[in-house]
């Protein structure tokens, strides 16, 4: 009979310590190790994850010495990172899914917080608290170190060498043969525009976006000058260059007047044609939208980026019945142009003028190779796209960024 009692108080007992026993959270196996591809004073801590602890808080203690004091260096809730998040440093894998990681660079203190230091050894132990409860893990310890190689960025390295490689080759072989660019016919616009005001002994008008001289909107703008101004030398025929920016009209002055010196025609110079209509958007805009009316151009070429003013002039300049070849990258004015534009070279044809027009190897074989390089990376897109859509991730993995 008291043999019988006795089970029966074990038993009501074990049932009462249950839910103490279920949420009990055995201390956690850490690891620490150098932070991997960064600049030194930082290690990275890992341990196992635990599935379902997500009332489990894991604290991560630092001290420069095994006796201690050991220090709060971060917190994290039991659903937290772990290292398949952070696949560039780390990789992926069920391994990485099933661990847990934090990257400590500094620890409290009494008055703030502390930074590591490279070069010397840290000791840390993770703990688990769960309801009040906390466990704490055995000590290890790591020494924090700057890294040569951020091993992360090898895709973009092999990426970039290999375009590059092509770039030069292509380079190489426009110097022994013609390359075959498509026509683009907003540059083949640009000597019947000019023949016309010739012919008709009125101005070209080139207008300059509203971009400084280091965006490169402005300097494809500048380069589509210089092609401008020695066929408007070699016409004998009025070129007049508005700008926004005094650095993009001194640059223009010194571009034109090389053109002009190299077609002979130095004498038919004068840098008073080239200007700054006005330095705020819309009296930019009145400004030479004036000129226009006034001086009625035979032809109105805008190059480079415009904002809310390419209407304004687009308009402006047709309903005076010029012709009118406009280019520009801003995604945003293309329909304005288009619609009013007798012609437009849209987005990267704008880069593209200065080797459609000057035929010059370096431009020519650049342009090329960073095509044939474009070819290839949207092959890998479609590509990796199918094969990541059908569970082999490695395409996409290899040129994801990190």
């Amino acid at each position: 009979m008291h043999w019988r009692a006795n089970r029966v108080v074990m038993w009501l007992w074990g049932v009462a310590l249950a839910p103490v026993a279920l949420s009990a959270q055995a201390p956690p196996t850490a690891a620490a190790f150098d932070t991997p591809n960064d600049a030194g004073r930082s290690i990275t801590v890992t341990w196992p994850r635990v599935e379902g602890a997500t009332e489990t808080t894991y604290l991560v203690y630092v001290a420069a010495s095994e006796e201690g004091p050991y220090r709060l260096a971060t917190e994290m809730a039991g659903d937290g990172a772990v290292l398949s998040d952070n696949p560039g440093a780390y990789g992926r894998g069920e391994e990485q899914d099933a661990t847990h990681f934090v990257e400590i660079s500094d620890f409290a203190i009494d008055d703030g917080r502390d930074s590591l230091e490279s070069d010397l050894t840290y000791f840390v132990r993770v703990a688990a608290r769960t309801d009040g409860a906390e466990a704490r893990g055995a000590i290890t310890s790591a020494m924090a170190e700057a890294n040569l190689i951020n091993w992360a960025k090898l895709n973009n390295f092999l990426i970039g060498t290999a375009l590059s490689i092509i770039i030069m080759l292509s380079i190489w072989l426009a110097r022994h043969k013609d390359l075959y660019i498509r026509r683009i016919a907003g540059l083949e616009a640009i000597d019947e525009a000019l023949g016309r005001a010739t012919e008709m002994g009125k101005a070209v008008f080139f207008v300059h976006g509203l971009r400084e001289m280091d965006k490169i909107s402005t300097i494809a703008a500048v380069n589509i000058l210089g092609r401008i101004a020695r066929k408007t030398a070699e016409y004998d025929t009025l070129l007049k260059v508005t700008s926004y920016d005094p650095v993009v009209m001194s640059v223009s002055q010194e571009t034109v007047k090389e053109a002009y010196l190299e077609m002979g025609r130095p004498d038919a110079y004068n840098e008073d044609n080239i200007f700054v209509a006005g330095t705020d958007q819309f009296s930019y805009a009145a400004a030479v939208e004036g000129m226009m009316v006034r001086e009625k151009p035979a032809a109105h070429i805008m190059m480079g980026y415009f904002y809310a003013e390419s209407l304004l002039l687009a308009e402006t300049g047709a309903m005076t019945g010029a012709i009118q070849i406009a280019g520009t990258d801003a995604f945003t004015q293309l329909p304005f142009f288009v619609t009013t534009c007798d012609y437009t070279l849209m987005g990267e044809e704008l880069y593209a003028a200065s080797a459609y027009l000057s035929r010059e190897p370096r431009l020519l074989g650049s342009l090329k190779g960073q095509d044939i390089g474009k070819a290839f990376l949207i092959v890998a897109l479609v590509l990796g796209t199918i094969l990541a859509t059908a569970g082999v991730p490695f395409i996409s993995h290899a040129l994801a960024a990190h």
